[in-house]
């Protein structure tokens, strides 16, 4: 296919199929693009919007617009055009996520140590969650410090509470769960209170065309549902497989027991491999424009739905809204 023939706005894959979103994710969320020089996406960003407005350089070839697309699509935000900070990107989320979840599950046996991941974690969470958001509702810095430190709060208390129950009623094995437990509590009050505006204020809808044809809670507390689901599913087979696996191995292995050095950075590399299937297959679980029926709107969030019915001559049967990453 000539550059000519390459449209810069459409995705390689069917993204209506969950295999064309994985297909997608898998190579937008690649870990090696969060190597790229600040010069190196740049020029992605100056070649994809010269492509747009049909002034790219002749000769340009397919394969140096696919690469523009790639390198843009996982380093800037969608609604702000922004670059986005590198530690937010999904595409560090094998690098980053598998070096926090490894500390987790390796430092879980004092109180002082499952509070200092959790803080650690919590804070990689809050500027992942703020990077993806939908950034047409955008927070005050009171509102990220409020969600910040609330999110902090309630991974702790409940990995505190969760490690004294098992403590006391299970066997040490089950207690390798507590840092799981805490993540998935967690990601239920870290991401809706990073994206708190999108809940209080709505987010914009379109048509299929991408028209905006209005604004809506409803779609915003739908998009963040998604997202949290998602974000569980992404570490839970790390989180849940290699307890298991780790208590195998130290009761078959008496080397591998003895040698307690190893079992950090063995837990650290397994949640690596794990993730770099996981990151894509928990981002392709929805459609990034989450469809809502406007007859939903219309019994549920009446308000929106008049404001679309007015706004529009031919009202859309569906609407749709950037649930975020």
């Amino acid at each position: 296919m000539s550059s000519e023939k390459f449209d810069m706005s459409k995705s390689l894959w069917d993204q209506n199929t969950f295999t064309g979103r994985w297909n997608y994710y898998f190579w937008v969320t690649n870990p090696l693009l969060c190597l790229k020089t600040d010069e190196e996406l740049e020029e992605a960003k100056l070649l994809r919007l010269s492509f747009i407005n049909g002034t790219h350089p002749p000769g340009t070839t397919r394969e140096q617009l696919l690469t523009a697309k790639q390198i843009y699509e996982s380093s800037f935000h969608p609604d702000t055009a922004q670059k986005q900070n590198v530690f937010g990107r999904m595409c560090f989320q094998v690098p980053g996520g598998m070096a926090i979840t490894g500390a987790m599950l390796s430092f879980y046996k004092t109180v002082p140590a499952v509070v200092f991941w959790q803080w650690i974690n919590q804070s990689f969470n809050a500027l992942v969650n703020y990077t993806n958001r939908n950034a047409n509702s955008p927070l005050s810095q009171n509102q990220m410090g409020v969600a910040y430190v609330s999110a902090t709060v309630a991974a702790c208390f409940t990995s505190i509470r969760f490690k004294q129950y098992l403590t006391k009623n299970t066997t040490p094995f089950f207690q390798r769960y507590v840092p799981f437990a805490a993540v998935a509590a967690a990601n239920c009050v870290n991401i809706p209170l990073m994206r708190q505006n999108e809940l209080l204020e709505g987010v914009d809808v379109f048509d299929a065309e991408k028209n905006r044809v209005g604004c809506s809670k409803l779609a915003a507390a739908k998009g963040i549902s998604q997202v949290i689901l998602s974000r569980i599913v992404m570490c839970a087979p790390g989180m849940v497989l290699l307890p298991v696996i780790m208590e195998k191995l130290e009761k078959e292995s008496v080397w591998f027991k003895k040698n307690t050095w190893l079992h950090a950075p063995f837990q650290t590399l397994a949640v690596g491999c794990f993730l770099i299937g996981m990151v894509p297959t928990a981002c392709a679980l929805f459609p990034q424009f989450s469809p809502i029926k406007l007859s939903t709107l219309e019994k549920y969030e009446h308000a929106a739905y008049c404001d679309i019915i007015n706004n529009c001559k031919n009202p859309p049967a569906i609407v749709y809204s950037n649930k975020g990453l």
